[in-house]
């Protein structure tokens, strides 16, 4: 699993919630740094903020889909956005689902369970 968030407190909080469900992530702090660990390793699933510097989750997401269109890589979007339509964006832009920040430990359990 693979954790990609700037913020420090968001990171240490997600990757808290992670570990008690008994997963262990990653953590890289932007979609670069993202689609470079995907370069040297292979993961399954993909918590990926929105709006991060260098390359947000959107862009890293589509870069994904581009780079490898025959791996399936489950990619949830994390995210503080909750107008409408920020769900719809997500999906566009090749994510697989979406979970509100600050993300809850049954969110993240449940969008695993998917």
């Amino acid at each position: 699993m693979l954790l990609a968030e700037d913020d420090p407190v968001a990171q240490s909080t997600t990757a808290k919630l992670l570990k008690n469900i008994g997963v262990q992530a990653d953590v890289v702090g932007n979609g670069l740094e993202a689609i470079h660990m995907l370069q040297e390793r292979s993961y399954d699933v993909i918590f990926m903020d929105v709006q991060m510097p260098q390359m947000d989750g959107l862009q890293a997401a589509r870069a994904i889909r581009d780079l490898w269109p025959h791996r399936r890589i489950r990619i949830i979007a994390l995210t503080a956005c909750t107008r409408k339509g920020d769900r719809e964006t997500c999906l566009e832009a090749g994510m697989d689902g979406c979970i509100a920040k600050p993300a809850r430990k049954e969110d993240i359990a449940a969008s695993l369970r998917r």
